[in-house]
């Protein structure tokens, strides 16, 4: 891939200090991109987002503001596009990031040049996923039994930390009798009857 006439300019967000030191090093070292600022958490990083960044190289889980909320409020403000790159590829965390706005998906352990492939791709507007990701969502769309919400995904999620109805409701804020009715339809889904049996057909099917 030919490198840009400018810079793509990239903001860097990971809680991880060593993480952070070896990425800007590799992306450093990238023909076309620019690492022009750090951040350790979301709310760092949206005092760190402005008019100069071209993407944004996002984690997951962070302390405080996570990446994927941190991502949703950088589309709503017409930020510049998000890269997730993280090590979590579940089918939760993968459509919460779609869900947010990332334009693209990237596993940690990706090959340094689909990493600046990615970066390049995304500060183009080109949607960009791992082949890990894109199996994942492909096996999703094929198993139309197992396609669950986006909604029903993060309510098993929370399932599986053992909340119960009233604990699932306040979080979510919904009711608990809306609760139950996606507990119906997460049990017909996943062919099950119980809790537990919902939880351990996510984990298997990796949902969550």
């Amino acid at each position: 891939m030919t490198a840009p006439a400018q810079p793509i300019k990239v903001l860097l967000v990971d809680d991880h200090p060593v993480v952070r030191t070896g990425l800007r090093a590799l992306l450093e070292g990238f023909e076309g991109v620019e690492v022009v600022g750090e951040a350790a958490d979301g709310t760092e990083a949206l005092t760190k987002v402005h008019d100069g960044i071209d993407v944004v190289v996002m984690d997951i889980e962070m302390p405080g503001l996570d990446g994927i909320t941190t991502t949703e409020r950088i589309t709503a403000q017409n930020g510049p596009p998000v890269l997730i790159l993280t090590t979590y590829d579940t089918q939760s965390d993968v459509l919460a990031a779609v869900d947010a706005g990332a334009k693209g998906y990237l596993l940690k352990d990706a090959a340094p040049e689909k990493l600046r492939r990615a970066i390049l791709d995304t500060a183009a507007g080109k949607p960009t996923l791992s082949s890990e990701v894109a199996a994942l969502l492909m096996n999703r769309m094929q198993q139309p039994r197992l396609s669950l919400s986006t909604r029903e995904v993060e309510l098993l999620a929370q399932l599986a930390t053992g909340a119960t109805n009233k604990q699932l409701a306040k979080s979510l804020f919904i009711s608990e009798a809306t609760v139950k009715t996606h507990l119906v339809h997460i049990y017909q889904k996943l062919g099950v009857t119980n809790r537990t049996a919902a939880i351990n057909m996510a984990r298997e099917q990796r949902l969550i």
